[in-house]
């Protein structure tokens, strides 16, 4: 789908498969938290923004949505999109696809909490990532009333 920001490649390799041989839910989780750091990076808030700042992202609560398996030797692509922006929160979406076949594997949906290290309390965003998270804002049907 168009408007998203690409935020991850792989490949899955056997040994991200379970014994029933597709990708176990634990790579999915995996791959999901990788794209998750692709956005933040995108955002301006990369590991020496967050370190320099004193500043870190926390996930508090996120939902998946397994369609189809993925098994040993798929590539994988994921697409994201933001659905709300607040000021110290984030709420976006990954859709991860088989990038072969461009059929949905995983959807979820995640709420991103932006935190001062220090005082281990929730902060402001920074404008500029509040701007460009806006630029990512998309109407997208999801699996889940949001």
């Amino acid at each position: 789908m168009s408007g998203l920001l690409d935020t991850y490649r792989g490949t899955v390799y056997p040994w991200h498969c379970d014994h029933m041989n597709h990708m176990n839910v634990m790579w999915y989780v995996g791959k999901f938290d990788e794209a998750t750091w692709n956005l933040m990076s995108h955002l301006g808030m990369n590991a020496a923004f967050l370190r320099k700042h004193h500043r870190g992202m926390a996930a508090v609560d996120q939902r998946i949505s397994y369609q189809r398996e993925l098994h040993a030797g798929d590539t994988v692509a994921v697409r994201t999109g933001v659905i709300s922006v607040g000021e110290r929160k984030l709420i976006f979406f990954h859709e991860m696809r088989n990038a072969d076949s461009d059929e949905i594997s995983a959807v979820t949906l995640l709420t991103g909490v932006h935190l001062d290290t220090q005082t281990r309390k929730s902060c402001a965003l920074p404008e500029d990532t509040l701007a460009k998270a806006r630029e990512l804002v998309v109407d997208h049907k999801l699996p889940w009333p949001v």
